[in-house]
């Protein structure tokens, strides 16, 4: 994996903010940051962050997925975590020291609101709310890879592939996107034969196509039905801690940058 430079992307600049972070933070916090944020596309396979290195930007995922890795001594890596539009990258540098722990890896191609390691340092040190969110959201971020810790070890293949496949839909923002059968099995830390054999089954199950590593859901209940608990047990807990944030509902994507 390389690390590799983001693209400023001006045609994003002025575009609606997914990121279900950002948009359950009080207005008047939002608009602080905003200054500092900037629209970046992200590639899939582009390694944002490198274990052991310091990290010089966060990034609120606007649209897409980055998968958080951990890699072996003898080269072989598995997901253990994920940030899709309900998050950000790198929040436990802002609380210890900056440091990547793990590589962090756009698995789901799309956009990013990019900012400076340093900006957002200054910004939860001026805002002890702002703080307060951060350290929730890295402590739920920390629970959730244990989760995924216990899935890889206890569910099936299939349940942990539907599994996928749901987080991906959500943060994607498409009913289609781009995967290959190599990337998630790198991710589920299977062979990729297995993988393409519960993508057959699941396609003629009617739940999914597929075809040159593009992937649609077709059936969205039926994946939902097929999946273990952690798909949903994750998705609730992000849905409780971002709504308690505004303590109402939070807004949805009909938030501008600028």
């Amino acid at each position: 994996m390389v690390l590799t430079r983001c693209r400023l992307d001006d045609r994003i600049s002025k575009g609606v903010i997914n990121n279900r972070l950002l948009l359950a933070m009080p207005s008047a916090m939002l608009e602080r940051l905003r200054r500092d944020l900037h629209a970046v596309t992200i590639d899939r396979g582009q390694t944002i962050h490198r274990a052991g290195r310091p990290i010089e930007h966060l990034y609120f995922v606007n649209r897409g997925f980055i998968s958080v890795i951990k890699t072996m001594l003898d080269g072989r890596s598995v997901e253990v975590g994920g940030v899709g539009i309900e998050g950000v990258t790198g929040a436990n540098s802002l609380l210890a020291v900056n440091s990547a722990a793990l590589d962090a890896v756009v698995q789901i191609p799309g956009t990013a609101l990019r900012i400076r390691h340093e900006a957002m340092k200054r910004a939860i040190a001026a805002d002890d709310a702002l703080k307060l969110m951060i350290v929730k959201h890295a402590r739920l971020a920390f629970g959730h890879m244990a989760q995924q810790a216990a899935c890889n070890r206890l569910h099936t293949m299939r349940e942990r592939c539907c599994r996928w496949l749901l987080i991906a839909h959500d943060s994607s923002r498409s009913d289609q996107f781009l995967l290959i059968h190599e990337f998630l099995a790198q991710m589920l830390g299977v062979q990729r034969a297995g993988v393409s054999i519960v993508a057959r089954q699941l396609k003629d199950a009617g739940l999914i196509d597929y075809t040159r590593g593009r992937v649609a859901i077709l059936d969205r209940a039926g994946l939902e039905a097929s999946a273990c608990e952690c798909y949903r047990t994750i998705r609730d807990e992000w849905d409780a801690l971002l709504s308690e944030q505004r303590g109402a509902p939070i807004r949805r994507s009909n938030s501008r940058l600028h």
